[in-house]
């Protein structure tokens, strides 16, 4: 799987739990980016990359995610990428 393939399936993703069709995802997207992305979102988007990706991170990996461009560097070092 490619970057760019992660980076479509992350978008959906966020599109979907965020219920906004607009969010266009880029390395830089954090939390200060989308309004409503706070710690509860933050689960709930974990438990839906691990579902989408098949992959599990420790509670260490999902703090070191500071934004989008780490969640994907993190998700292609989970598949092998």
């Amino acid at each position: 799987m490619t970057r760019g393939e992660v980076f479509q399936k992350l978008n959906v993703i966020f599109c979907n739990n965020f219920d906004d069709e607009n969010i266009v995802l880029s390395d830089k997207t954090s939390s200060a980016d989308i309004e409503d992305w706070d710690s509860l979102e933050q689960i709930n988007l974990v438990v839906a990359i691990q579902d989408e990706f098949n992959v599990k991170f420790n509670i260490d990996e999902v703090n070191a995610m500071k934004n989008v461009g780490e969640m994907v560097d993190f998700i292609l070092e989970k598949i092998g990428a």
